[in-house]
């Protein structure tokens, strides 16, 4: 989607439309011309950020996949946060709200997965502590 709203080579049509529906959120959001943000600038940034994040969250391991992660989950924030304010149905903001549910599951199994390590550490020192203690109690 963030090279749909950055250039119109993979469709025409859905580039126009994403034009005309930025342009809406910039209507309804007039803080954002009086900061010097245009829906061009808006389009641009939200689109490469989708595009910079989707490449971090496939290329590259670690931490950095966790941040990009956790930007593009504020991004579609933002994108059901205009959808709403512009009133537009659930049909056209459905695939933002998936995704959304989609990077808030990835984010937290992610989490999870930090967390299990310290676990297993855990539970082997319990269990040498508990073999110490067996043959404390043989001799």
């Amino acid at each position: 989607m963030g090279t749909i709203k950055l250039t119109p080579r993979l469709s025409k049509d859905a580039y126009s439309e994403m034009k005309r529906a930025y342009k809406s959120y910039a209507k309804a959001l007039p803080g954002l011309k009086k900061i010097g943000i245009s829906s061009v600038l808006l389009r641009k940034i939200i689109g490469s950020l989708e595009v910079g994040c989707g490449v971090v969250l496939t290329l590259v391991p670690g931490r950095p996949k966790d941040v990009a992660n956790f930007l593009l989950l504020l991004v579609m924030l933002a994108v059901l946060f205009f959808h709403q304010l512009v009133g537009d149905p659930l049909k056209r903001y459905a695939h933002a709200l998936v995704f959304g549910i989609l990077l808030t599951c990835r984010l937290l199994i992610a989490r999870q997965s930090d967390d299990r390590p310290e676990r297993e550490d855990t539970r082997e020192e319990l269990q040498i502590n508990d073999q110490e203690r067996n043959k404390v109690k043989q001799s």
